[in-house]
């Protein structure tokens, strides 16, 4: 709390290696911790989402305030480890003590969110920081996990990606406060501007929350082009959020709160059932029943189930 990198560096550590102890940890720093105001940053792989987050992160530390940047990296299949590049995009901001960096690996969790990110979040509010920014990893429409942590969301694509402009429909399009073509230097960033408005009105109202309609915003991080039309978007936004004392943001919170509760809930049925099976055998003698014949893998699994919940 007092801001000690060292010892944020560390516990960060111990959040994403799943180190004993760490949750006793947040649980104190949960109740100490200054709420950040946080933004999701979300796309396909290849739009510029970390030169763009880099670029926001100039012009937030421009205005006086203090900034976090959670990049979630894909983890590769078969090492298990992950090139963490948004550190070496972000680097020109590393002298800067009002910039605090952290990479994490998704380590096979789909959403687009890592299972320790929200930990990390929350020791980043308890050091005080004004803004978090949170940039998932592209893996599609099942990035609508990070509508539980943000309090405005911005989805990022560019132009010429043809048919996969599809892949943000359903989920993804009702999850976004605002959507942004970036690289806005190519040809048919028009065209793409177009067919985002198009699918947002046909969406119907899921993504017009209480007098906000998403806008399409055309950027480019290499030039600067609409970057500060995107943060004072950006401020727009969380004004309506923050109005009425906060009763939308309230809300969103309140809801982002329980996800999360349910998420942490499934995780612990999780540890206890492979401690179970670990007491048992493991999960070989289940498999061999079904696989024999002697039981459905529906009656194992409730029989699995039952074991940890204990009816």
């Amino acid at each position: 709390m007092a801001g000690d990198i060292r010892t944020v560096a560390r516990l960060m550590r111990d959040i994403d290696d799943n180190e004993p102890g760490w949750q006793d940890v947040l649980k104190l720093l949960y109740a100490e911790a200054r709420r950040a105001r946080v933004i999701g940053l979300t796309g396909s792989p290849g739009v510029g989402k970390s030169t763009l987050t880099d670029a926001l992160v100039e012009r937030l530390r421009a205005r006086g305030l203090t900034v976090g940047v959670v990049a979630v990296d894909p983890t590769s299949p078969f090492s298990g480890g992950a090139i963490l590049g948004d550190r070496i995009r972000m680097q020109r901001h590393a002298t800067d003590e009002g910039v605090f960096i952290r990479s994490l690996a998704t380590r096979g969790h789909f959403g687009g969110l890592t299972a320790s990110a929200r930990g990390v979040v929350t020791v980043m509010e308890a050091m005080g920081l004004d803004v978090v920014l949170v940039e998932t990893v592209g893996v599609g429409q099942d990035e609508v996990e990070i509508v539980r942590m943000a309090d405005t969301t911005v989805v990022v694509t560019v132009p010429g990606m043809g048919d996969d402009i599809q892949a943000i429909k359903a989920g993804i399009l009702e999850a976004g406060d605002i959507f942004v073509v970036n690289k806005a230097d190519r040809e048919g960033t028009a065209r793409t501007i177009n067919e985002l408005k198009g699918m947002l009105n046909l969406s119907g109202d899921h993504n017009r929350r209480a007098g906000w309609e998403p806008p399409v915003l055309a950027t480019s991080a290499v030039d600067g082009t609409g970057l500060d039309e995107l943060v004072a978007t950006l401020e727009q936004h969380y004004g309506l959020l923050t109005a009425e004392g906060g009763k939308m943001l309230a809300e969103r919170r309140r809801e982002g709160l329980k996800r999360e509760i349910l998420e942490l809930v499934q995780a612990g049925l999780m540890r206890r059932l492979l401690v179970r099976l670990e007491e048992g055998g493991g999960l070989t003698p289940v498999v061999e029943k079904v696989l024999e014949g002697r039981e459905d893998p529906y009656t194992a699994s409730e029989k699995l189930l039952s074991s940890v919940l204990g009816a």
